[in-house]
């Protein structure tokens, strides 16, 4: 006997096609989701850095030459047409300009006798030191900082978080802390990375992970939703234990 419109089996086959529909469509939303949000991210925080950038270098180009006069000049008055990304372009150039400059013999005589000016300056001679190494730190090419991810008990016994290694520690921190080595720990907070503490733990009690330092920071950022899988295996398929920083 076929099935009438008013059939429980057929309703109940008609709610499940609904619902696979719906399914379909939620999934479907949120793979577009997960496509659109980072690339529109991305696009958004390049075009606002590269807008910060021109409202601090187009006052200092002469009116003459900013795009927005040129573009007058050429086309009319009442053309109206901002041209973003000019102030990044002549900042690019201007730095290098600064930064081939300051190898040359004048230039370093000069950044020698800049330096020698400031260190007479009490206040100004603090912050000039503290942004210049940490300048030379970040910028540096010659010297890697975080180079490995690494997990410590942090901010207790039997809580871990995850950080980078500076390197190890030396100084008059290492000298008061004991004959143990130790090494420089700095843990980033979620969701923002660039704000977090510095640690300095044994060497022994510092865990470090085979994750690269990139992977390490999606974990953090996204407040541990996305962790990378643990494809470390030994010759009999077994993950072995994380090499502790003492090995």
């Amino acid at each position: 006997m076929p099935h009438t419109k008013g059939d429980p089996a057929t309703q109940d086959h008609a709610q499940r096609r609904r619902a696979g529909l719906f399914g379909r469509i939620r999934g479907n939303f949120l793979t577009g989701l997960i496509v659109i949000i980072p690339i529109g991210l991305t696009l958004y925080l390049i075009w606002v850095v590269t807008g910060w950038i021109d409202s601090w270098v187009l006052p200092f180009v002469p009116h003459a030459y900013r795009p927005d006069t040129l573009i007058q000049l050429y086309f009319g008055e009442d053309t109206q047409f901002g041209l973003r990304g000019f102030g990044l372009i002549v900042f690019l150039i201007f730095t290098t300009l600064v930064g081939w400059v300051a190898k040359g013999l004048i230039g370093r005589s000069f950044l020698h006798w800049t330096e020698r000016t400031v260190d007479r300056l009490p206040v100004v001679r603090s912050v000039y030191t503290g942004l210049k190494q940490i300048a030379e730190t970040v910028l540096s090419t010659g010297k890697p900082t975080f180079d490995r991810a690494c997990i410590v008990e942090f901010p207790r016994a039997g809580m871990w978080s995850v950080g980078f290694v500076a390197g190890d520690t030396g100084g008059e921190v290492a000298r008061h802390l004991g004959p143990d080595p130790f090494v420089t720990v700095y843990l980033p907070t979620t969701p923002n990375p660039t704000s977090g503490y510095v640690v300095f733990a044994k060497a022994s009690e510092v865990i470090l992970l085979d994750m690269t330092v990139e992977e390490a920071a999606k974990l953090i950022i996204s407040a541990g939703l996305i962790i990378p899988e643990d494809q470390v295996e030994d010759a009999t398929g077994v993950v072995p234990p994380r090499l502790r920083a003492s090995a």
